[in-house]
């Protein structure tokens, strides 16, 4: 059985709402402020985010950590 992690479902609710926002990956991490194969690796569910890294996410995409999370089903 293949589980997926909540960094997993947290990615893909990250990057729809990114892809959404028509930002290239290197785009909306420039503009976050993060480095682009760090913000790649959230997006692919590799990191095990701190609030204020999903705060920060959620900022530059215009919501809230509530709606990530939402839109995640977590």
């Amino acid at each position: 059985m293949n589980k997926v992690t909540l960094q997993a479902k947290l990615g893909v609710a990250i990057r729809r709402r990114r892809l959404a926002s028509e930002y290239s990956q290197e785009s909306f991490a420039d503009a976050i402020g993060m480095h682009r194969a760090y913000y790649s690796s959230i997006e692919r569910g590799e990191r095990n985010l701190t609030l204020t890294t999903v705060e920060r996410v959620a900022n530059g995409l215009g919501c809230k950590i509530a709606d990530l999370m939402l839109d995640a089903a977590i």
